[in-house]
């Protein structure tokens, strides 16, 4: 707020009025005094007054100074702020321009460049027209020649043509038929020999052998005379219980039974070896021990049959089935578990229906059953297979896996798939090396070759046949041979393994290479 020097003077001689009445009030004798203080002290008042006033306007004039220089200042610098906008936009409107400029040049070279294949392209064509006006006239002239030459009009030409021409391509066709009939015979049967060679390698089962004798250890040759009791008593008893033969000759610390059905075998030897570990041999102790071996029988072929159908996803399969796959693992043919080899064409099976789009589960489950009749073709009339699929079919087994166990040999007429994939996965798992006795010697024999093969080869320390031949580990001397060394005897032992031998699948040829060093801190 400004204060006005009119309104300070006035104040003041207000004041130099109130002083004068209040000096006429007082005494007479201290008027004058009283006055002069009076006046004195509104002079100081009054000059206290106007300097306040003027600080106060001098202080506004400040203030009002800065805030106008301050503006001032803001609005150049808004000032400056937009004319360097402005000088930018006048630099990206000159870019600009002169961008459009060379797009513009360069348009109008593209346009002079089009003109000039334009111009180009109607000379062609203009040529290109004379040109065909010329072998037009050409083609009359030479037509005219031809058919006074040949004496045919046009229509009779192009017969005659088309009538050679269909003769060539119908022989042409005829020969690229057979091409490709071939062809596709050749690529099916190459396919074919790959799926059955890559399914043998993949499966493989252990080689046992086929006895009809079981040789039990004896603690002490005077449990023999316990074995056959007074006057044979005992051995006579327990022929009589469990339907084996018991052989007790000189042969120290052995006793043997014999028998040709295998599941009366186990059970007898499991009665002989309690017996034995008991002490007490008499015919009622051989009858309770029995019981108790054939009760053990009993539920082992139970857990292997529910365990052989569990592992193939056949949870439905009917209990008497379940017990015929259980009394094969007490059954061999040909050195080979009937279990196992039941096993491995399931295995097989399934590999093959999945190569040909078939049902995998229905093809393990024809070839886990399709033996299943040996286990009772040494206690019934006729074949495994008759006997197997007649069990099959009491029990209500699906069709197709009758007919597998019925014709995997070919026996009857077959109306599926099913029973050629066990038939050849049959065929597979017999003639696998080292799968039956008959083919144990060569397959033992190539064994040996492999190893031979290698270690004749210079460098060579150690060599060793592994997973059935189909692969050989050959351990260099790194002393004596180089890396690079070692890929080229690699590659002649594999080149020797192809041209002197005869296997399945391939042989797989890893050679080794390590240098060890060793020193010793004394």
């Amino acid at each position: 707020m400004l204060i006005d020097p009119v309104s300070i003077a006035l104040g003041g001689a207000a004041g130099a009025a109130l002083g004068a009445f209040l000096s006429a009030a007082l005494k007479k004798g201290a008027r004058n005094k009283i006055e002069q203080e009076v006046q004195e002290q509104a002079e100081r008042n009054k000059q206290r007054i106007i300097d306040e006033a003027r600080a106060e306007i001098a202080k506004l004039k400040a203030d009002e100074s800065e805030s106008q220089l301050k503006r001032r200042k803001d609005l150049e610098r808004e000032q400056k702020t937009a004319q360097d906008e402005l000088r930018e936009a006048d630099k990206r409107l000159q870019k600009r321009e002169d961008m459009l400029d060379r797009k513009l040049v360069a348009i109008e070279k593209k346009e002079q460049d089009v003109q000039r294949l334009e111009q180009q392209r109607q000379e062609q064509i203009q040529a290109a027209e004379t040109r065909k006006q010329q072998l037009d006239l050409i083609y009359a002239e030479e037509k005219s020649k031809l058919q006074s030459i040949a004496g045919l009009t046009i229509e009779q030409a192009k017969q005659l043509l088309l009538e050679r021409v269909k003769s060539t391509l119908e022989i042409e066709v005829a020969e690229m038929t057979s091409r490709a009939v071939n062809r596709a015979k050749e690529h099916a049967q190459e396919d074919s020999r790959k799926i059955i060679l890559n399914t043998i390698q993949r499966v493989a089962s252990d080689f046992v052998a086929e006895n009809t004798v079981a040789s039990i250890d004896l603690p002490s040759d005077d449990m023999k005379g316990r074995i056959i009791g007074r006057e044979g008593r005992n051995i006579r008893a327990f022929e009589k219980v469990t339907g084996v033969d018991v052989i007790v000759d000189d042969t120290p610390g052995v006793v043997v039974l014999s028998c040709f059905e295998p599941v009366r075998r186990e059970i007898a030897k499991l009665t002989m070896e309690k017996l034995i570990a008991d002490g007490r041999i008499h015919p009622t102790r051989i009858e309770e021990a029995k019981l108790k071996s054939e009760q053990e029988v009993t539920a082992n072929i139970e857990k292997l049959g529910k365990d052989s159908a569990i592992e193939f996803g056949c949870h439905d399969l009917h209990p008497r089935l379940r017990n015929l796959l259980g009394r094969l693992r007490y059954r061999t043919s040909y050195g080979q578990n009937v279990l196992a080899h039941s096993k491995e064409v399931a295995h097989i099976c399934g590999l093959l229906a999945g190569e040909l789009k078939l049902d995998t589960q229905l093809a393990k489950r024809c070839g886990l059953l399709h033996d299943c009749g040996k286990a009772l073709d040494q206690e019934m009339e006729g074949t495994h297979p008759q006997i197997g699929m007649a069990i099959a079919r009491e029990v209500n087994e699906r069709v197709e896996v009758c007919e597998a166990i019925g014709g995997h040999h070919g026996d009857i007429e077959v109306h599926s798939l099913y029973p050629t994939l066990v038939t050849v996965a049959d065929a597979i798992s017999a003639a696998r090396p080292g799968a039956r006795r008959e083919s144990l010697d060569k397959y033992v024999q190539r064994m040996k070759k492999l190893e031979e093969i290698a270690t004749t080869k210079k460098g060579i320390e150690k060599a060793f046949a592994i997973q059935a031949g189909r692969e050989i580990r050959v351990l260099a001397k790194a002393e004596e041979l180089s890396d690079a060394q070692c890929l080229e005897v690699a590659r002649e032992i594999a080149k020797q393994i192809e041209n002197e031998l005869t296997y399945p699948g391939e042989v797989r040829v890893t050679l080794i290479r390590e240098s060890r060093f060793i020193e010793y801190a004394r």
